[in-house]
């Protein structure tokens, strides 16, 4: 089994940064995409930022310029760095993973529990 453990979030006031941590623990061969995802109330779930295996970036347009994404391979870990947060910020923001058990196995997509970011004065 493979779980991915987020932490991070928490109340923060407009302007403010957040950084966000994720770790996968469990059978683990490789992982392929690492990424960033958020849901508020009564919307989809969109995507933050991703980064692939080789480092390719996708960010998502409403946080361009304020998000950093970076991974640690050898930890199994991807972080978010987020600045000049807004209200519109808030949200439950899940890491998402991209993952290979065995050497013969395909890639399957784990997600974690999730980490609230509220973001209000």
């Amino acid at each position: 089994q493979v779980q991915l453990v987020e932490s991070g979030g928490g109340l923060v006031q407009p302007g403010g940064s957040l950084r966000l941590f994720c770790t996968a623990s469990g059978e683990i061969y490789s992982i392929f995409d690492m990424a960033w995802y958020r849901q508020a109330p009564g919307a989809e779930r969109e995507l933050v930022a991703l980064i692939s295996s080789i480092g390719r970036l996708n960010i998502g347009d409403s946080v361009k310029g304020r998000v950093t994404i970076s991974r640690d391979d050898a930890k199994k870990a991807v972080d978010l760095q987020m600045n000049d947060l807004k209200p519109e910020d808030t949200a439950v923001y899940y890491c998402n993973m991209e993952v290979r058990r065995t050497i013969t196995s395909f890639e399957v997509d784990y997600w974690g529990q999730g980490t609230q970011v509220t973001v209000s004065s």
